[in-house]
């Protein structure tokens, strides 16, 4: 969900990341700790109450997004269906709607930039010690704009397999994909050695 991003200008842009990733945590804490079914119903339509402040584009682009965990959801829904705790169930269910949905809400709504800038406050006291924490944020950036670029890459391989196979892609383009990885991650390195590298001296703040 990191590499999730909205492109239509909502409230929500305009908070600040700390602020935001705080009342995530805030709200995931809660509904973990009164595990109520009631508790989690009306946190799942908060949810989609923030979603809606943002217009109907931006709510149906967040519930597309949010179809994604589909796999989990059923998992969750046969064991407990297998099991006979239905009440535990649909409560679990919609709390992992809910805190999904709000962080999918945070991350889509908050610049990257912003996200190293809340890790690089959050790390001061490791800074303080005398360590760099420049190739952890530097890390978690290209991480983030490795994933869609990755998932770019890979359906364009699964589009040409297709074009000249009638049988599915599947397990067979996972080594062209490694190797697109690699080759990414060699260019990478490469232009960090050129600017110097990652490893600098930790300045104080």
């Amino acid at each position: 969900m990191l590499s999730l991003t909205s492109e239509e200008r909502t409230f929500w842009h305009g908070l600040r990341a700390s602020h935001k990733l705080l009342a995530m945590l805030i709200v995931s804490v809660v509904l973990f700790v009164f595990s109520g079914l009631w508790v989690q119903v009306v946190a799942f339509l908060i949810a989609q109450l923030c979603w809606l402040m943002g217009g109907l584009g931006f709510f149906r682009e967040g519930m597309r997004n949010l179809l994604r965990i589909w796999p989990v959801a059923v998992f969750i829904a046969v064991w407990h269906g297998i099991t006979g705790e239905y009440a535990t169930g649909v409560a679990l269910l919609l709390r992992l709607a809910a805190v999904v949905a709000l962080a999918n809400l945070v991350t889509m709504t908050t610049a990257l930039k912003d996200m190293i800038d809340v890790l690089h406050w959050l790390a001061t006291p490791v800074r303080k010690l005398g360590i760099s924490t420049r190739p952890a944020e530097i890390a978690l950036a290209m991480v983030i704009r490795f994933i869609p670029v990755l998932h770019e890459k890979s359906d364009t391989l699964r589009e040409s397999w297709q074009a000249r196979s009638v049988k599915r892609a599947g397990w067979r383009i996972i080594t062209p994909i490694a190797v697109l990885a690699i080759d990414d991650a060699e260019q990478l390195s490469e232009a960090l050695r050129a600017r110097g590298g990652l490893i600098q001296p930790a300045t104080e703040d």
